[in-house]
């Protein structure tokens, strides 16, 4: 099972919780859970006038082994408005622009999206049972 709580931040709401968003998906082959603009193809959705966030931005994908990965997706435009990072305990690795990662399995972590231009961000915790 993949757990993953959604919080969007901007500017004075840094370390608030309220509105928060969740999803889950068992960690089955094929399994996928989505981040963007779109509702109709994404499970949890940004504000629409989040432009630093692609309509599919991120991706989380459960391979065979039931192991799950995370892909920043690449948008329409050749160069990203925001920067990606993954953050597992003390460690932080920046995500490339539609580079694949796998996430520890039975470990948590966060992902944050953050805005180039402005104090906003997209943090999204993540949980993978075992």
């Amino acid at each position: 099972m993949l757990e993953l709580t959604m919080a969007t931040v901007s500017g004075a709401d840094v370390g608030a919780t309220a509105g928060m968003t969740m999803a889950e998906a068992p960690s089955e082959p094929g399994a996928v859970l989505r981040i963007g603009r779109d509702g109709a193809a994404c499970r949890l959705v940004t504000p629409d006038d989040w432009l630093f966030v692609s309509r599919v931005h991120l991706e989380f994908l459960c391979g065979p082994d039931g192991a799950w990965q995370l892909t920043w997706l690449r948008g329409s435009q050749p160069d990203p408005a925001s920067e990606v990072r993954l953050l597992v305990g003390e460690y932080a690795q920046p995500l490339g622009y539609g580079t694949t990662v796998p996430l520890p399995h039975g470990g948590s972590g966060e992902i944050v999206i953050q805005d180039r231009t402005a104090p906003r961000s997209v943090n999204v915790g993540f949980y993978h049972e075992l």
